[in-house]
């Protein structure tokens, strides 16, 4: 039996509409979860900039929180935070604490 060639297989990994990504909750497989101190924060919005994943929330020009249900955890915006408002702290313990 010949293989089939590029034309004759189905598409993988295929995005066939731009902006989609909100549609795939892609935050369950995280170990690491950023927790924002909004004391130190001083809404210089440099983590928005830099988290790839968008799960930076803000209102009104503010960081109010992270979308859990799409940060994959990298530690992007607490490594480039300047006032180290952002933590990482490991997944199940911040599960622990939430249950309490």
């Amino acid at each position: 039996m010949k293989p089939k060639g590029w034309k004759e297989i189905s598409l993988g990994g295929l995005v066939a509409d731009a902006g989609s990504s909100v549609e795939y909750e892609t935050g369950t497989w995280r170990s690491l979860r950023p927790v924002i101190d909004l004391e130190r924060c001083t809404h210089c919005m440099i983590c928005w900039i830099y988290c790839p994943d968008g799960a930076i929330q803000v209102k009104n020009s503010k960081v109010v929180g992270i979308d859990l249900k799409h940060c994959k955890g990298c530690g992007i915006c607490a490594n480039e935070c300047p006032r180290k408002a952002i933590t990482m702290v490991e997944e199940s313990k911040a599960n622990a604490e939430a249950a309490k």
